[in-house]
């Protein structure tokens, strides 16, 4: 059995090989590299004192492989194929929510008005404990399957809701998807428009967005791309058209497979070249986001607001192995019209290195501005209630936010959301909860102080430089009460929209934005102001 497996996977080495020596010129590195492989899984197989799972330690070789990489080079085995197959097919319908697993509790973080879930009474917040009667133990990483199903059915869920027990019957049925889930006018003559995602629709909904506005009677407009992911290449260029003339370049991609080489040029007539446009972003506006409001910065067509994007200038490719494997891989980088890259991130041994300023090079815009690469879009204007802190974004990501407004949310439930502003007693409250939580942020200053205090004890360091080391935890923790104050605006601005979010939907928030968010207050400063405008953008 042993030989006859051995026999395998030399015969696979050897088509890999044959694969490989097609494109490459390395052919005795690689061929050198393979047969070690080979060598070293023969011996594992034949002589390791436990019996060995071939497909665990091949994926687990593979895994290692690629984390040298990038984070977007990924392996996918059989199992996960199949799984990604019914999540795309369409009997699993849109409900209209978002769950997350945090500390094995499943908690509804997100709910669309009107949506299948909204209809069924499921509210923000609540947290799922059964579906259908079964406890979510052996389910955790799978929701999404359980949750979906044939359009119609029905299923039973059971949630904890304000320290009670709710029954809720959730029918399965379509929802209505749009790019854009709001627009609105700002003020008399500023348009606003949200776009969420690059969907299929995402340019058809700005550009029936932009109509309906200017139908109106807005002389200028706001594109919010903050917290948009990316999606769709072609809409970002479709998106970039509806601002900026026919055959205009909005951004290409290089490789070292000429194929792969391609530039992307607007291919219709503009609905608008010349009304005056901003562009929002923060450091969740990737991809995609990133291509809309790069291309428009390098050619002087919007000023863009907010904070530095994520800075995703890689693709990626799936590319089908054998035995209903794939593999997803980077195959090129984005590049903008005035030939800055988009990438932030550079990748040593597995781990993601943002580039510095003095790597960065200049490039200049279509009126002559200076504009640097490597690290996301850097707006004209930066907005300080934008600029996330990882302190802030561990807060979010471990649901401390929305706990406290599902709290905040029961305990007044006859709030008024059209005049609401965040006190510092609520603030201080926050804080409080923070506290009470008893949670405890890890820092990566905490993660280096933990291995220092480790390793020191295994190398039998005096007791009393570990106590002091062990001390130095306990002012560690006292700093990080600092942060609340340093990073006040950025808090107190995420905290802000989650107590709206619990009482107007996602749609409250952005009402609450046109009135009160500063990086709005920003750009229509600079829309009331022509001259700076036109200075920001170096228009004559």
């Amino acid at each position: 059995m042993k030989r006859f497996k051995y026999i395998i996977i030399t015969t696979v080495s050897a088509i890999l090989l044959s694969s490989f020596t097609a494109y490459r010129g390395d052919f005795f590195e690689i061929a050198k590299q393979i047969e070690i492989f080979t060598a070293l899984y023969k011996e594992l197989n034949m002589n390791y004192v436990d019996e060995v799972n071939p497909a665990e330690l091949m994926d687990t070789a593979i895994v290692k492989m690629l984390e040298d990489l990038d984070p977007y080079t990924n392996f996918y085995n059989e199992q996960d194929v199949v799984n990604s197959r019914i999540k795309r097919s369409a009997s699993y319908t849109k409900l209209g929510l978002n769950l997350r697993n945090v500390n094995d509790e499943i908690i509804i973080t997100d709910i669309q008005k009107d949506l299948a879930a909204d209809q069924s009474g499921l509210k923000l917040g609540d947290k799922i404990v059964k579906i259908d009667g079964l406890t979510l133990e052996d389910f955790k990483d799978n929701l999404d399957n359980i949750l979906s199903g044939t359009p119609n059915t029905s299923v039973n869920l059971e949630v904890m809701r304000n320290n009670k027990r709710e029954s809720i019957t959730l029918k399965r049925s379509f929802g209505k998807e749009t790019a854009v889930p709001f627009y609105g006018m700002a003020d008399d003559k500023t348009g606003y428009i949200v776009l969420s995602q690059f969907t299929r629709t995402a340019s058809r909904d700005v550009g029936k967005a932009v109509l309906e506005l200017k139908g109106q009677g807005a002389e200028q407009l706001i594109l919010d791309l903050r917290g948009n992911p990316g999606g769709l290449l072609t809409e970002a260029v479709n998106v970039s058209n509806i601002f900026v003339p026919k055959d205009q370049l909005i951004v290409y991609t290089k490789s070292q497979i000429e194929k792969f080489n391609n530039t992307y040029v607007t291919k219709k007539e503009p609905l608008d070249t010349d009304i005056p446009l901003t562009v929002l972003i923060n450091d969740n506006s990737a991809s995609a986001s990133e291509i809309v409001s790069g291309s428009l910065q390098d050619l002087d067509r919007a000023v863009i607001i907010g904070a530095r994007s994520f800075g995703k200038g890689l693709v990626q490719r799936p590319k089908p192995l054998k035995y209903g494997t794939q593999v997803k891989i980077t195959i090129s980088r984005y590049f903008l019209p005035s030939g800055r890259g988009i990438q932030a991130l550079t990748y040593k041994d597995g781990k993601s290195i943002r580039k510095s300023v003095e790597e960065s090079k200049a490039f200049q815009t279509k009126n002559g501005r200076t504009v640097y690469d490597g690290g996301g879009i850097n707006p004209d204007i930066s907005i300080d209630a934008e600029q996330i802190s990882d302190f802030t974004k561990q807060l979010d990501k471990d649901l401390l936010f929305l706990k406290f407004a599902n709290q905040f949310y029961y305990d007044n439930p006859n709030l008024e959301v059209s005049t609401f502003q965040l006190d510092d007693k609520i603030f201080q409250s926050f804080v409080k909860f923070v506290k009470n939580e008893d949670y405890n942020l890890s820092t990566e200053t905490d993660k280096a102080l933990e291995k220092l205090i480790e390793t020191a004890a295994l190398e039998n360091f005096d007791d009393k430089f570990i106590k002091n080391l062990k001390g130095l935890e306990n002012n560690l923790a006292k700093e990080k009460d600092v942060f609340f104050d340093i990073y006040k605006t950025e808090i107190s601005s995420i905290l802000t929209d989650q107590i709206i979010k619990h009482y107007a939907y996602n749609e409250g928030i952005y009402e609450h934005d046109l009135k009160n968010a500063d990086v709005i207050k920003e750009a229509l400063t600079i829309f009331e102001d022509t001259s700076l405008y036109k200075k920001t953008l170096n228009l004559n």
